[in-house]
């Protein structure tokens, strides 16, 4: 199916292309510095990698049950793990750091998708979603649903946004100046500014419609995903309507050698997109 060529977004007699399927349940794109695309299949707690020669490969076995993934500038794949409810950092050789295990003396819900801002600051939503998989109490472990900031030293974990229903896509602009993190369960996105010491301010209305993942393109444009990929310009304007044959489109992400191809992890496959804009690394 071709596409409305409109916007001028995506290129011309592009269609999006099934790269590879059959998985439990694809999320978490992230592209590495060469535009690598590391993805997950988060029932059978694998990461894979579709390299920018069109390979696809195993990357790690035994990834905390890994959701949403982001590269840090050190290359290291930074990763929501939620089958005890923590960040973590994998090396490019599958050896895992935890950075964060709880707030506050308790766990976190289950972290569900993370953003790195430039300063190397990192941000993430907390939502709760019940894993059958858990071992512990299902019940919601902390007093709501929030978002969370982890210092550039990795040290200080702050709380930032605490009146959201279901925090879960999030991503930042290229300045990082500026979050939106999408409220999935109120159907609306926000975005707030970005202080120096990290903290949100003057946070406003985006557009209404949630999202599970997110991304941003050099444009500004930001990408939510649900049933397919609804694409608005920084105005919040919705400017484009990407169709995937799938039940669900969880996340997207911008990647190959040059960053214009748009990645979509979309129920059991792994779908591709050629596009005019490119993503940030």
């Amino acid at each position: 199916m071709l596409y409305c060529q409109k916007s001028g977004i995506i290129a011309q007699g592009a269609k999006v292309e099934k790269l590879a399927g059959e998985f439990a349940f694809t999320e978490g794109p992230a592209a590495d510095s060469k535009g690598n695309v590391y993805f997950t299949d988060q029932p059978n707690d694998r990461i894979y990698k579709w390299s920018t020669d069109g390979k696809l490969s195993l990357f790690i076995e035994g990834c905390g049950r890994a959701n949403g993934l982001y590269f840090d500038k050190d290359g290291c794949l930074l990763s929501c793990s939620d089958r005890d409810n923590e960040l973590w950092s994998i090396d490019m050789k599958g050896k895992h750091q935890v950075l964060v295990t709880g707030y506050e003396g308790k766990k976190l819900n289950g972290p569900n998708d993370l953003w790195r801002s430039p300063q190397g600051g990192i941000y993430f939503t907390d939502p709760m979603y019940r894993r059958d998989y858990w071992t512990r109490d299902p019940q919601i472990q902390q007093n709501g649903r929030h978002v969370y900031y982890l210092s550039p030293d990795r040290k200080k974990l702050v709380r930032v946004a605490g009146d959201l229903k279901q925090p879960n896509g999030i991503v930042g602009s290229p300045d990082g100046k500026l979050l939106y993190v999408a409220d999935i369960d109120d159907n609306k996105t926000f975005v707030y500014q970005v202080e120096k010491d990290g903290s949100l301010s003057n946070k406003r209305l985006f557009t209404s419609k949630g999202s599970d993942g997110m991304t941003i393109d050099n444009q500004g444009n930001i990408y939510l995903t649900g049933k397919g990929v609804t694409v608005f310009n920084a105005a919040g304007e919705q400017i484009e309507h990407i169709p995937v044959e799938a039940n669900w489109t969880a996340n997207v992400c911008f990647g190959g050698k040059d960053r214009k191809i748009l990645f979509i992890t979309a129920s059991e496959n792994l779908y591709a997109l050629r596009m005019n804009v490119r993503g940030v690394k």
